[in-house]
């Protein structure tokens, strides 16, 4: 660190992906001139709650919960979890059909969790929600806590090892009714930097994804210290699942995924309007 830099936090979670695309700015192969990266790790319904506040100056949060903080924040261009026919998995311990979750108790691992929203779109009306960290939602499950979960992270492609059953892939039912990719999280610049600073820090994110991506051996080595003990081969399989092209740029279908995104959501009552997309192109 030399004397007189600033420091800039970058607000991510403890998962794979979220390590993986920060890799190259904590071992300082990318850089800010004059500032020093560090990072604030959290889960992810954490960041979605402190962001409300804008105390971070870069975070991650949930697709779902930007028109709560679009009044702090700007959105990049990189650094977004996008998915393609492929997302959080609704699960239970035995198989059922979508109409059996009529009436159920359902483990969700957020309020603000875009896995939520998804569910309030798609899923049965008559549920009830029973909120829990994103670690809790199988034992819940399990415990008889809750009749149904909503798996995230590594648990959506782990969870037949797990002993569930799969009862809707919110992914699979995103990508029939739109087409597009599915915005699952995004990565954001608080509104109070101004826009050149903004512009740097959105470059050096770009610059750390790609740095990772060509370098994947000892990115991945890193990130899966991260990875709540999950199998090496799982955990490379879910970290190309969610740092991928999109992530890279999400490009205008990612933003036409978002825009439907927070669209469909109106068009349900769970939010009264669509934020406006405010958007740093990292180059």
């Amino acid at each position: 660190m030399t004397i007189n830099e600033k420091t800039i936090i970058f607000g991510h979670s403890p998962d794979a992906d979220d390590a993986f695309m920060f890799y190259a700015m904590e071992k300082r192969i990318v850089k800010i001139p004059g500032y020093t990266i560090t990072h604030h790790m959290e889960d992810i319904e954490s960041l979605n709650e402190l962001a409300e506040s804008g105390r971070l100056p870069v975070t991650a949060i949930s697709a779902a919960r930007y028109p709560d903080v679009a009044k702090h924040y700007r959105i990049m261009s990189c650094g977004s979890s996008i998915g393609r026919n492929y997302g959080p998995m609704v699960v239970a311990n035995e198989a059922m059909t979508e109409s059996d979750l009529e009436n159920k108790r359902i483990a969700v691992p957020g309020r603000f969790t875009t896995s939520w929203l998804l569910f309030q779109i798609f899923g049965p009306v008559n549920c009830e929600p029973l909120f829990v960290d994103f670690d809790d939602v199988g034992p819940a499950v399990n415990e008889g806590r809750a009749d149904a979960g909503i798996l995230l992270h590594e648990g959506q492609i782990l969870y037949e090892k797990q002993g569930f059953h799969g009862i809707i892939s919110l992914g699979e039912k995103w990508h029939e009714a739109t087409g597009l990719p599915i915005p699952l999280g995004i990565d954001l610049v608080s509104r109070h930097i101004d826009s050149s600073l903004a512009q740097q820090i959105a470059n050096a994110s770009l610059a750390s994804i790609v740095y990772a991506r060509d370098h994947e051996d000892e990115a991945i080595e890193y990130a899966l210290s991260f990875g709540r003990g999950i199998d090496p081969d799982d955990g490379i399989k879910f970290v190309r699942m969610y740092v991928n092209d999109d992530t890279v740029d999400m490009g205008e279908e990612g933003r036409q995924a978002l825009e439907k995104l927070f669209s469909m959501a109106v068009d349900r009552g769970v939010f009264a309007a669509s934020p406006e997309l405010d958007i740093v192109q990292a180059v």
